[in-house]
């Protein structure tokens, strides 16, 4: 399976859209971009998609209402508890803003992600 590539204004529009908040870090992950608080992603860049991971169905029902909205991840295989946010909003991020928020909010509420033991 072939990863898609993020642009250098792909990654510098995700970045513009991340908190600078305490706790808040972006990492590279397979050539793209994740954003985590205390260990655990909250918005990932695939390519030129952005992603949110979303904890409540409430949230989840309404982001997919959103025209463009749909799944995030790799080819064939979503991942599970994120939405990719429409690529249209690109021209507006006051749009997309108050959703990286909220998919802040929600997982940072859940307990900081342990790093795993490394294999000797």
């Amino acid at each position: 399976m072939q990863m898609p590539k993020p642009s250098e204004e792909d990654k510098q529009f995700f970045r513009s859209l991340i908190p600078d908040t305490p706790g808040v870090e972006v990492k590279p992950m397979f050539g793209n971009l994740g954003a985590f608080v205390n260990g655990n992603m909250f918005a990932g860049l695939l390519g030129p998609s952005v992603g949110v991971r979303l904890l409540t169905e409430q949230a989840k029902d309404e982001l997919a209402s959103a025209d463009g909205a749909g799944p995030f991840g790799p080819g064939e295989k979503p991942m599970r508890e994120y939405l990719a946010l429409p690529d249209q909003w690109r021209d507006t991020p006051d749009l997309a803003t108050p959703w990286i928020e909220r998919a802040l909010a929600e997982i940072a509420e859940l307990p900081p992600k342990q790093p795993k033991a490394r294999k000797k």
